[in-house]
């Protein structure tokens, strides 16, 4: 069960090592020295876990966690240097799901990521990916990296019918049967203008678009699909 993990720990060394052993299991990190920039962080790419060391520079970590939980249900994992039972209470009162004590091994940190994954996602999500685009039909979310984009129902009817089926070419007429676009003031050429818009939300440069791919002569296709 792969996530987004955000790493708030102040050691750079120390959150170096913790990005490595996260993507070398299969998640995406993304690290933060401070607690204002961790904050920022989570606000901004809503990670799928956090872990969050105790004690981090602006803003301490048990502070930061009281605020991601006012804020969201996101799960919080502390990381502690302190061996102290009443600063353990703390950071458990302020929301934290689990802890971990310093020094601790790589294999325990990945056991206990898991665990948190399996108790607070839910059991079964639908999710297309393709390249840096991911959508989960379940909340109809679609997001372009960390960046989430919004689209209108019939870009989003048309975006999953390409994911679903990498690499085929879809005509224009084939597309408009995935929409609501099917009453007389709609034209093929309608896709196009949805079309457009999704490369201008999805792709790095619209005008040079590396995902939703033009088949001239024929309609469009989904490239790097997996």
């Amino acid at each position: 069960m792969s996530a987004h993990v955000l790493v708030a720990e102040d050691d750079v060394k120390h959150a170096e090592i913790l990005r490595r052993c996260l993507e070398s299991a299969g998640h995406r990190a993304t690290v933060a020295h401070d607690g204002p920039t961790a904050l920022a962080t989570a606000r901004r790419v809503r990670p799928d876990l956090v872990l969050l060391d105790v004690m981090l520079p602006g803003l301490d970590g048990i502070e930061l966690c009281g605020i991601l939980r006012r804020e969201s249900a996101v799960p919080v994992l502390m990381l502690t240097a302190r061996t102290s039972e009443d600063d353990l209470l703390l950071g458990l009162a302020q929301g934290a799901d689990d802890y971990l004590t310093k020094p601790y091994r790589p294999r325990e940190l990945l056991a206990r990521i898991q665990t948190l994954l399996r108790r607070t996602r839910p059991v079964a999500v639908d999710l297309l990916r393709a390249g840096p685009v991911t959508v989960a039909l379940d909340t109809r979310e679609v997001r372009a990296g960390d960046r989430l984009v919004e689209c209108t129902p019939d870009e989003f009817a048309i975006l999953v019918a390409m994911m679903r089926r990498p690499e085929r070419v879809f005509t224009r007429a084939a597309l408009l049967e995935q929409t609501s676009g099917g009453g007389k003031e709609s034209t093929e050429r309608t896709i196009d203008t949805h079309i457009s818009n999704l490369r201008r939300k999805l792709e790095p440069n619209p005008r040079r678009p590396v995902l939703l791919l033009t088949v001239y002569g024929v309609g469009y296709k989904m490239a790097g699909a997996g």
